[in-house]
């Protein structure tokens, strides 16, 4: 009788993935070190905390969670629509916008096709890729960001999808309306383009690219969006995906039905109608941004310009020892190694004075190695 191997029977695509790395948890930090009054800048997160309206709409709904949430969430999925002018059945809802990525890859990729992405997008693309044995092409990025006529140029005979992250993390980086609606139009429609917009919200509406209205001219475009970042549900994990309603259809054969639970279902759409909440998120960002370049400017620092909530900081071949030294200090960051990018450190923005800290923490950490 052979002998167990966990290996043997794990999927091919499986066998040489490494998990999936978050930023290090406060609580992991304070179990490590003992430390205490932690600020964590390292997943993105909205430093606000939930709205007040989200906090009471989940007090609301606690009583009911003893009963599975709506498997098609008839609710948020006609708030979206409403709110951007779509049809109900255009839109698949996900276990934040990662949930999407994958779900879209699982329904139309298989070993069989080729995948492109960016040099420097986000993980989850050739994450997703390599478990379906599908064939990952990385094009090497341009200014940090996505060179789209070279992603064109690698489009085969076998290539069967296309994620583009805009803006784009862990980068920053940004591609115009004009740029991305020229791309889309010469990518063939027998190849879907996966449009990423999970920091939408921080981009000026006059630079916002219309995606959504774009899938009615282009019926192989996916946007996806979360409610992770500007709407500060990171925890509940809610997002959504709008699609020509055919593609939508395959999509929710594939999606779990319960794949969002009742509290994110509710808060999600709370948070679709609290304005208030999203432009507070959006002023503060833009001064923590300021409050950061303002600091590598000083200190002679580059970084990489940033549409996002983050700023992603060349800081030299230091780098990992420089997270660890922040580490200690209090301060977490995102070492982004991983990402072929081994020098720099990706600060999320927070408040004041968690910016602060980390300034702080910087200047006495590189003061006492000039």
């Amino acid at each position: 009788m052979s002998e167990f191997n966990a290996q043997q029977l794990a999927n091919a695509g499986i066998r040489n993935l490494s998990p999936y790395q978050a930023g290090k948890p406060i609580e992991e930090l304070e179990r490590e070190l003992g430390i205490k009054n932690i600020v964590k800048l390292a997943s993105n997160e909205n430093p606000l905390g939930l709205s007040a309206k989200v906090k009471q709409a989940l007090i609301e709904q606690i009583s009911g969670l003893a009963r599975y949430p709506d498997a098609n969430g008839f609710y948020l999925k006609s708030k979206i629509a409403s709110k951007f002018g779509l049809q109900v059945n255009q839109i698949t809802l996900g276990n934040g916008s990662n949930d999407i990525l994958e779900l879209v890859a699982r329904t139309y990729v298989n070993d069989q096709h080729e995948v492109i992405y960016s040099q420097h997008a986000f993980v989850v693309y050739p994450l997703v890729t390599q478990a379906i044995g599908a064939k990952g092409i990385a094009v090497p990025a341009k200014n940090y960001g996505h060179d789209l006529e070279a992603m064109l140029a690698a489009i085969s005979d076998r290539t069967k999808m296309i994620f583009i992250a805009n803006p784009n993390n862990p980068t920053g980086t940004f591609l115009s309306t004009q740029q991305l609606y020229a791309f889309i139009k010469q990518v063939p429609q027998h190849i879907l383009v996966v449009l990423d917009e999970a920091y939408s919200e921080y981009v000026s509406a006059a630079e916002c690219a219309p995606s959504m209205a774009w899938v009615a001219e282009f019926p192989h475009l996916i946007v996806s969006r979360t409610f992770s970042k500007a709407y500060g549900l990171a925890g509940l994990r809610a997002g959504f995906a709008v699609s020509h309603a055919s593609v939508a259809d395959y999509l929710n054969r594939l999606r779990q039905p319960f794949n969002m639970n009742s509290l994110s279902l509710r808060a999600a759409e709370v948070a679709l109608d609290d304005d208030d909440y999203l432009a507070q998120s959006v002023q503060i960002n833009q001064q923590g941004m300021a409050q950061l370049i303002a600091f590598c400017d000083a200190t002679g620092l580059s970084y990489i310009p940033s549409w996002g909530n983050f700023l992603t900081i060349e800081v030299g071949p230091e780098a990992a020892t420089l997270y660890q030294k922040l580490l200690h200090a209090g301060v977490i960051v995102r070492p982004i190694a991983g990402y072929e990018l081994p020098n720099h450190l990706r600060v999320s923005i927070g408040l004041q004075h968690e910016n602060q800290a980390f300034i702080d923490a910087m200047k006495t950490i590189l003061g006492a190695s000039r």
